[in-house]
């Protein structure tokens, strides 16, 4: 190559982009290593959704925020679990990051911003965007820039090359570039200033889940290429990993069978904001173990990652299918009765015996548990439920399986303020920096879902550390002048 690579980075995806786009603006140039045949990583499958304070769209809506509010707030929902160090980086620079995309053109939906959209735990002030098309919007912005330092001679693009190693000097174990497998099955060293480690996560590896955190993968909700391939690299060149005690799930939904990983074939209504429970909710051990209408998202969630194998069965009866709103997000009822009985996911019994039986569950329990639901209408909850239309009562009886799913994944490599990968003694390795789900979202959101708090910090990781690696070498040279 003519020139030499300021900055390799590994993905072409969230951070890669920002980073390829800022270091060659820097005057530098990056060399971006793409396993697969395009680039966008999980923005292709990703809400896309960003927050960010102090930004140009908030003072246009009259919205006063700050980033210290920003911070406050993201470390109010994840319970200060996050790394203070990172969400501080992250919140400082979210505004620059959220004005350039829109200044160039990314369009949002026409309620951005807001304190939130359903799904997670709301801010307290109105921060939180997204775009019509979710991830692909922000693709669709990034590409031609990148495209164009391409053009420019700033970057060089590197498709269907997947990196396999690290390579390191013998005595000082810094980075000083990476070896590669190219499209012809050849493998090349490139060698570079800074190894960025901007792969994504292990969403789809049932294999890593059950290695970090010990537990099964349900339902593979990211791209197949979000293998952990780039936190491995890292642990290999001496980093280590963190978030492995996190694993922030949703509140589960309905897999076509027990082959796990499973495909997802929907969703039940367990949003009490949208749909207020008739149901019951209960474990494998038959026990309810969250008030079915708790208006805490985060509750809810924090409550079935406690349940074994974060799992249960939503339980009603004949009355309450035929009164309630279908139990099923967008499915009709006759949808769902069709199911029941039908589906190894939608039980059917004319007892309740028979259903805990068919569920695996201890017919005594549930019994008792129903029971006990039943004689509390006219009192109080144990669990404090407060919406409870109905009993439970008269047969058939009906079962649906909820499985709780992952939407990133919550370990990642440790790094310190810089984004420096982080050995066993807490010491950075040089020329080594990771960002992105390679982080793990423990870094940014805890063991919670912060509202934008991985898509924002990615693509101003990747900007920041497009910038600043390739001015590093400036700087040091000057000084040394």
């Amino acid at each position: 190559m003519s020139r030499t690579n300021d900055i390799i980075v590994i993905g072409a995806g969230t951070v890669g982009l920002m980073a390829g786009i800022f270091g060659s603006r820097a005057g530098g140039h990056v060399l971006v290593l793409e396993a697969t045949n395009q680039i966008g990583g999980t923005l292709h499958m990703s809400s896309g959704r960003m927050s960010a304070a102090g930004t140009k769209l908030q003072a246009a809506k009259g919205i006063e925020d700050s980033v210290q509010d920003h911070y406050d707030d993201v470390m109010r929902i994840c319970h200060n679990a996050a790394d203070p160090d990172i969400v501080r980086l992250a919140v400082e620079h979210g505004a620059t990051t959220f004005d350039w995309l829109t200044d160039n053109g990314l369009p949002l939906v026409p309620q951005s911003p807001t304190f939130h959209a359903g799904s997670h735990e709301p801010y307290l002030k109105k921060r939180y965007s997204w775009c019509p098309e979710f991830g692909k919007s922000i693709i669709r912005v990034l590409a031609p820039h990148f495209y164009g330092e391409i053009a420019a001679g700033g970057v060089t693009l590197k498709l269907s090359t997947t990196a396999v190693e690290l390579l390191q000097d013998p005595k000082t174990h810094a980075v000083t570039g990476v070896r590669a497998r190219n499209r012809d099955g050849e493998m090349v060293d490139y060698h570079g200033r800074h190894v960025l480690i901007a792969t994504g996560g292990y969403g789809a590896s049932a294999r890593m889940v059950a290695e970090l955190h010990g537990m099964p993968l349900y339902n593979v909700g990211a791209p197949l290429h979000a293998d952990g391939s780039g936190i491995r690299l890292g642990m290999q060149a001496g980093g280590t990993v963190r978030g492995t005690e996190h694993f922030p799930i949703n509140f589960g939904v309905v897999l076509d069978d027990q082959d796990y990983p499973s495909e997802t074939i929907g969703r039940a209504q367990t949003s009490p904001e949208e749909r207020q429970p008739w149901e019951i909710y209960v474990d494998t051990y038959g026990h309810r173990f969250v008030a079915e209408d708790e208006p805490s998202i985060d509750a809810r969630e924090v409550a079935l990652l406690k349940v074994q194998d974060q799992r249960f069965w939503i339980v009603f009866d004949q009355a309450i299918l035929d009164q309630a709103p279908p139990v099923m997000l967008g499915w009709s009822r006759d949808q769902v009765t069709r199911a029941l009985g039908s589906h190894p996911m939608f039980l059917k019994a004319d007892t309740l015996a028979d259903l805990a039986r068919q569920a695996g569950i201890p017919p005594q329990t549930l019994d008792k548990t129903v029971a006990a639901y039943n004689s509390n209408l006219a009192g109080t909850d144990p669990l404090g439920r407060k919406h409870r239309p109905a009993p439970i009562a008269k047969g058939p009886f009906y079962a649906i399986r909820q499985h709780a799913t992952i939407i990133v994944t919550s370990a990642g490599l440790a790094v310190d303020g810089e984004l420096r990968v982080l050995d066993r003694h807490d010491k950075p390795i040089p020329n080594l920096y990771a960002a992105g789900e390679a982080l793990g979202s423990v870094a940014t959101m805890g063991h919670a879902h912060v509202n934008g708090m991985m898509v924002t910090p990615a693509l101003t990781f990747g900007r920041l550390l497009g910038e600043r690696l390739v001015r590093q070498p400036q700087r040091q040279r000057a000084a040394a002048e």
